[in-house]
């Protein structure tokens, strides 16, 4: 990257922008930073962020741009920043419609950012805000976690769909329920439900289900198709959060004492004991209920 100034794996036609600098070095990348990213997916976050606590100044922001669920804690990745950082730095996530390849092109985005702390909020939207991307603050950093990892197990489901062909009925029908069931998590762990009805919920949520760029679909559709999971993942360069978030979220339900219906048929097509026909079918075959709720 150094020397191509550009990512040859995942944007190799973008060119780095004259001021970015490459490093692999956490001291160089972080001891003067005001505002640490941390876009690594979820199961690789608490070890990277142990390395880099040492270089990571006192008040700085640690942005999460992560989507996912720790799996056996359960943990959001705000909490785990928490943990291994402690106090001395603020929290926030950044979370909605965005696929990478978009916003690396200057496509117009708008995304949430979220924390408990306001000047944390401020000073992201002041920073990040460009003539493409737009910025909307929320101090409900779980809704806006709970969405974003969620919404990648209801693209895996969204894909088995598509890979059968069942049309934009049920598309439509999945999308709605998913968002119900995202809400239903997210409010019993203590979000806002109107923030499942914003950017980081039904926003990311339909971007996901219908974008040809989403990974998580990719995998619904390749294994409605009949293909191995691994041998999708094995063929796949950047990781599907969906594919270690379904039993996590599923957990996180028991825990919270509530139904996940779709993940638990992904979760249930995940691990080869159904086909996508037959995890669709009994969806379908659930016992009818009032809509709301």
């Amino acid at each position: 990257m150094q020397s191509r100034r550009a990512n040859a794996v995942y944007l190799p036609d973008v060119s780095f922008p004259v001021g970015l600098q490459v490093t692999s070095d956490l001291d160089q990348a972080l001891r003067r930073a005001d505002v640490v990213v941390n876009a690594v997916p979820t199961h690789g976050t608490r070890s990277i962020l142990r390395s880099a606590a040492p270089h990571i100044r006192d008040g700085a922001i640690v942005l999460s741009a992560t989507k996912g669920l720790e799996q056996g804690t359960l943990f959001r990745v705000s909490e785990i920043v928490a943990q291994e950082l402690g106090p001395r730095v603020a929290v926030a996530v950044l979370s909605g419609p965005s696929f990478a390849a978009e916003v690396a092109r200057e496509l117009p985005t708008a995304v949430s950012v979220a924390s408990t702390q306001p000047d944390a909020v401020q000073r992201v939207q002041a920073d990040f805000r460009a003539p493409y991307l737009r910025l909307y603050g929320t101090d409900d950093v779980i809704g806006v976690e709970i969405g974003g990892a969620v919404k990648n197990v209801i693209a895996i489901a969204a894909g088995m769909v598509e890979g059968l062909g069942l049309g934009h009925n049920a598309i439509a029908g999945l999308i709605t329920r998913g968002l119900a069931e995202m809400s239903r998590l997210a409010c019993a762990a203590g979000a806002k439900r109107e923030t499942l009805a914003g950017l980081a919920g039904l926003g990311d949520l339909v971007l996901t289900c219908t974008g040809a760029l989403s990974r998580n679909r990719h995998v619904g559709i390749e294994l409605a198709r009949g293909r191995a999971l691994h041998d999708v993942l094995a063929g796949m360069k950047m990781v599907a959060e969906g594919v270690r978030t379904t039993e996590a979220a599923l957990a996180l339900a028991a825990r919270v004492g509530i139904e996940l219906p779709i993940s638990a048929q992904v979760a249930e097509l995940l691990a080869g004991r159904k086909d996508a026909r037959a995890a669709l079918g009994d969806l379908m075959l659930r016992p009818q209920r009032a809509e709301a709720g």
